[in-house]
């Protein structure tokens, strides 16, 4: 090849390469990535879409796990989210302020139900005053998510501790959970607190125990379980049967917030969660890399097409959102004092 030609190949090749180069980059797309709770995943999803047909140059990139695990992605992990929402608001001031977030919004709620299946065990007796005795039944097996990494975890033996309280039965906890795992309780003047050893040892002949409460529902739906304790939004969207618990035990109503608050989980790290209604929380971390997108994500879940989704899929919206701590000026929310 001569001289001439070499250079013209060699100038034609640079050129392709550069054009290949900026056609990749008009036709990139932002990455807006959320970490979520395993419960959020069908209504994010849903709302996934509506927001990227708004925004045809952004990519949302969910990424579901245990509320807290969700939480540790930003804050031990090291990743950098734009968007955090748990099962449980507490966990954002806990865990997360103030050096990974000055706020959070109040968004959402939600009910503690037992889910089975036709083909569950002994699911032609069970009902809603029986439920107890059901799982203790040797040739029953049922399970909840771990404790130490997502609230319906920790939440699931609160219900039974109160479910106690409410039946007048001091056994429940004890045949369902204590004498299946290395789970303990200490109870005081009326008060209980349950403590989650970071080995917790589920005797998987009656009790199972996974990461996240998602991670029940292909047991349920395989026959690896007979039942699970989970969210009324998970049974709904998963079309599972489920036990309806009473208001007193299944940690939904401010009503009972007196009663709920005599019981309280501490969880392998130290953390004491006290017993209260269901109430879903998120926020934008001081690193996100796009925090005006995520302002406007934020903004489709508390909007009235949010609310329409949350409600569709069994998790009442809170309507006004409320805001706690230096939320951003473009969402409109309903601010209260910080707690």
């Amino acid at each position: 090849m001569s001289r001439r030609n070499s250079f013209l190949f060699s100038f034609g090749t640079a050129l392709l390469i550069l054009i290949l180069f900026f056609s990749i980059q008009v036709g990139a797309k932002t990455d807006l990535k959320v970490f979520h709770a395993g419960s959020l995943s069908v209504p994010f999803k849903r709302l996934e879409k509506e927001f990227e047909s708004a925004h045809p140059d952004v990519n949302v990139q969910l990424e579901a796990h245990g509320s807290v695990v969700a939480v540790r992605q930003v804050t031990d992990v090291g990743k950098k989210g734009d968007v955090v929402a748990v099962s449980d608001y507490t966990l954002i001031p806990s865990l997360m302020s103030p050096e990974y977030a000055d706020f959070y919004l109040q968004f959402a709620q939600n009910r503690m139900v037992l889910a089975y299946t036709e083909e569950s065990n002994l699911s032609e007796r069970i009902n809603s005053h029986n439920w107890y005795n059901v799982l203790a039944n040797k040739d029953v097996r049922f399970g909840f998510s771990n404790p130490n990494m997502d609230p319906c975890g920790y939440r699931s033996p609160m219900v039974m501790q109160l479910a106690e309280i409410h039946y007048f039965d001091p056994g429940i906890l004890n045949k369902l959970v204590l004498n299946n795992s290395k789970i303990t309780v200490t109870a005081k003047e009326n008060t209980y607190q349950i403590n989650v050893p970071e080995v917790i040892r589920p005797d998987t002949g009656q009790l199972t125990i996974r990461n996240k409460e998602t991670d029940l529902v292909a047991l349920l739906q395989s026959g690896g379980l007979d039942y699970a304790f989970e969210y009324m939004s998970i049974a709904k969207q998963h079309g599972l049967k489920f036990i309806k618990l009473p208001r007193a035990v299944d940690l939904s109503s401010t009503k009972y917030g007196d009663l709920y608050s005599r019981v309280s989980v501490k969880t392998a790290d130290g953390k004491i969660k006290k017993a209260k209604p269901i109430v879903y929380g998120i926020t934008i971390p001081k690193n996100a890399r796009h925090p005006k997108l995520a302002a406007e994500f934020l903004k489709l879940i508390i909007s009235e097409k949010g609310r329409s989704v949350f409600s569709e899929l069994g998790q009442p919206p809170i309507v006004p959102a409320r805001g706690f701590g230096d939320v951003p000026g473009s969402l409109e929310v309903s601010m209260e004092e910080q707690n």
